[in-house]
């Protein structure tokens, strides 16, 4: 299946941030009830190690991210990191609500400043995450934010739970179901969330539109490859690209990139 590059509704600019944030804010429900990203964590913990990396530098965080899951997985792995999330639409009443919540469980911090993922401020440095956010990025744009980091000499770590199959796009179609069904559990609780899900059913068309062109535009391990093979300066790193079982029948693409001899 050719990967097309179509638009996301949450991308545009004026998309109304409503709309957007109660988007996201399921996004963050499912991959914590899912913890699609589970599997990734020994990889993740090996790469921070590595690279020696102060913090993670989350970006495309959107409403939090799978940080709820991710934390605790890795300090199972007997890792506890500071992570800064940040995003080009800032969440942060999403974002609150979640730092309340694991402030027991690591160093998590926001900033609440519009972050371009691909002209990262040098002084957000550490270990850069994007989980199923790469693939909003046509393969130029793509190239140039693994490059940034390259540049800046900052390790990357890239997470995908989306495919170009008939898998993944099935399990999409079921999105908005769910959402009907589980938008009351979402926090924190906002009241537009509820009218723009069941009054005026915004959420879920935004929510279904949004999942199936993630998958259309999904890169394959190949296409991963492809990007890093266009950077210039990637023989300064070592990479490490492939598929990992997930928590349910679609696999997790990674993409993890850690400076030859860390950081320096």
């Amino acid at each position: 299946m050719r990967r097309l590059q179509l638009f996301e509704l949450e991308d545009l600019p004026w998309f109304p941030a409503p709309v957007r944030d109660a988007g996201t804010d399921f996004l963050r429900f499912m991959l914590t009830v899912g913890d699609n990203y589970a599997p990734v964590a020994p990889l993740l913990a090996r790469a921070l190690r590595d690279s020696g990396a102060p913090r993670v530098v989350d970006l495309c965080a959107g409403g939090g991210g799978p940080w709820r899951r991710m934390l605790p997985a890795l300090a199972a792995e007997g890792l506890t990191c500071d992570v800064l999330l940040t995003d080009r639409f800032p969440n942060p009443a999403s974002v609150d609500g979640l730092l309340a919540e694991l402030g027991h469980t690591g160093r998590l911090s926001y900033h609440r400043q519009p972050v371009d993922a691909l002209a990262v401020p040098a002084e957000l440095a550490g270990f850069r995450t994007l989980f199923s956010a790469l693939h909003h990025f046509a393969p130029p744009a793509a190239t140039a934010l693994l490059r940034d980091a390259v540049l800046q000499g900052a390790p990357i770590g890239v997470f995908e739970s989306t495919q170009r199959s008939a898998t993944s796009i099935v399990a999409v179609l079921f999105a908005p179901l769910l959402m009907l069904l589980v938008t009351p559990l979402i926090q924190p609780f906002r009241w537009s969330r509820l009218l723009l899900t069941y009054l005026v059913p915004l959420v879920p068309l935004m929510v279904l539109w949004d999942g199936l062109v993630s998958c259309l535009r999904s890169y394959t391990v190949a296409e991963l490859e492809a990007l890093v093979a266009g950077i210039p300066e990637a023989e300064s790193y070592v990479w490490q690209v492939g598929e990992i079982a997930g928590r349910g029948p679609i696999p997790v693409t990674y993409l993890i990139g850690v400076p030859k001899g860390g950081i320096q």
